[in-house]
């Protein structure tokens, strides 16, 4: 198999491994720049990638780091589209645990029910008196 044959359009890959959703938003995730082959910025969709390069995508608020393995054949299922590449993102960091608000500091659901406001009201009398 020749160098060339292994290698496959930028934007038709990000939509095999499921980066995108259909070529077009590959297309626009590329001209927007937030595509990097090789830490090189993606100069246009139809930029060929293969096997060995390092593509570095910039997807909401997560920047995703991934080594291409094979390029793809197919859309396939996500379990066909993993074996496209390799992650290499640093795994986040767990996020702190919120404080309880108020609403919730007496229940897990949202607002308090009356019979809970009637609760809070009368705790609170008995501190006052």
């Amino acid at each position: 198999m020749s160098d060339d044959a292994a290698r496959i359009r930028l934007d038709k890959w990000l939509y095999h491994a499921r980066f995108a959703k259909s070529r077009g938003v590959a297309a626009d995730m590329v001209g927007a720049g937030h595509v990097r082959v090789n830490a090189d910025k993606a100069s246009k969709p139809a930029q060929k990638v293969g096997p060995g390069d390092v593509l570095t995508l910039a997807k909401a608020e997560r920047v995703f780091v991934v080594r291409i393995l094979a390029p793809g054949v197919r859309r396939g299922p996500a379990t066909e589209a993993q074996t496209l590449y390799d992650d290499l993102t640093e795994p986040e960091p767990e996020a702190p645990a919120k404080a309880p608000s108020y609403d919730n500091a007496h229940r897990d659901g949202g607002r308090p029910t009356k019979r809970d406001r009637r609760k809070i009201d009368e705790a609170r009398r008995r501190v006052l008196e």
